[in-house]
């Protein structure tokens, strides 16, 4: 996970995960709309996620 990742999660999530494929995105994005605090949870959680 690179630092600029983490950035790209804080200030925009679904951007940060969009390498991670399409359902990857709707999900942060999804979850982002609902509040930008579980966009960023997600976010990171999936960015860790090393596969």
């Amino acid at each position: 996970m690179s630092l600029i990742r983490v950035f790209l999660a804080i200030l925009f999530p679904p951007l940060a995960v969009l390498g991670k494929g399409c359902g990857s995105f709707l999900i942060v994005l999804l979850l982002t709309f609902c509040g930008w605090v579980p966009g960023v949870i997600a976010a990171l959680v999936i960015l860790n996620n090393p596969n």
